[in-house]
């Protein structure tokens, strides 16, 4: 929600001022433009908070009355729609059921960067991948999977494609699988396509780049990840409340600044289901703003952010 998340942006200052958060774009329209009333009433503010935490599990606070106007601003232009009363009526009536997507992906963040928080990157080649390299020899069991839990746009999948054919150097002799997911069906669009501004791909290291990274030919200013990667990595649509179709087990997951979104009993029953699928022993990955203390006694910490399935 990295989506990433990454997945959500609306419920704390701190977590929108860490994600580079000013409204993904959209704007607040001066009082006299095209009809648009600035102010949302309670009344539409707690309908649209109610469907995100009952459809999402994302908890709006009181104070985010404003950056929700300017973030269905974007949804009222599309339906040619003057006020959020408008747009609210449409959410509690016949056609409403139709709207919650939309709706959905019109609140979530998509702030995201190839190698976002190196280190848990650095801890997968060092320590996540060479155990499973020798559990594989051990075994002749050479299976992997991997989940971006709220991959956003995809640069973190694509990060972590990257990190694991740079690692695995017989990669094509596994049977290895990373498992995109996010709640924002249109930004899963740019990662299945694997085409992004070229400025996007300065994070990605040197090295990496020169072997994963085309420029496009029609346009100078794209970047396209290669067909390697691309076969690596499956997007999906998936609302981490709803039940999962996956039955695992995973030898990593990510879900990283997703979870801050959610209310602590979310979160205890989110990692609860993500112990379930993943391996005793494999390892999880959450933002640098987040934490199992008190949430979770199923893991223990790995290091910074990163958590090891024990139980």
């Amino acid at each position: 929600m990295q989506n990433a998340a990454a997945q959500i942006g609306i419920a704390q200052d701190t977590a929108a001022h860490k994600e580079g958060h000013d409204g993904g774009g959209d704007f607040l329209p001066p009082p006299d433009a095209l009809g648009w009333q600035a102010p949302i009433s309670k009344e539409d503010f707690d309908l649209i908070r109610q469907i995100a935490r009952s459809h999402a599990g994302i908890v709006i606070a009181d104070f985010k009355r404003n950056m929700v106007f300017r973030r269905v601003s974007k949804r009222l232009r599309e339906l040619r729609l003057s006020t959020v009363s408008d747009y609210c009526a449409i959410l509690s009536g016949p056609q409403g059921e139709r709207e919650i997507e939309p709706l959905i992906n019109a609140l979530t963040t998509n702030k995201t960067d190839f190698f976002r928080e190196a280190h848990h990157f650095d801890h997968m080649k060092t320590i996540a991948l060479p155990r499973l390299r020798a559990q594989a020899k051990a075994t002749g069991q050479r299976r992997l999977r991997i989940w971006s839990a709220g991959c956003s746009s995809g640069e973190e999948p694509y990060s972590i494609a990257m990190t694991l054919a740079d690692s695995i150097s017989d990669l094509n002799h596994w049977d290895a699988r990373i498992l995109a997911t996010d709640i924002d069906t249109e930004t899963l669009k740019t990662g299945t396509a694997g085409i992004y501004d070229i400025r996007d791909s300065e994070g990605i290291p040197a090295a990496m780049r020169s072997k994963y990274v085309r420029t496009m030919r029609a346009d100078k200013t794209r970047c396209s990840m290669s067909q390697m990667l691309r076969a690596l990595v499956t997007f999906k649509p998936l609302n981490l409340l709803d039940p999962w179709p996956m039955k695992g087990p995973f030898d990593i997951i990510f879900c990283r600044n997703v979870v801050i979104y959610f209310s602590k009993d979310t979160q205890r029953d989110l990692f609860d289901r993500f112990a379930e699928l993943i391996k005793i022993g494999g390892f999880l990955y959450i933002g640098h703003s987040e934490s199992l203390y008190r949430v979770s006694n199923r893991f223990k910490i790995a290091g910074q952010s990163i958590y090891q399935r024990v139980r």
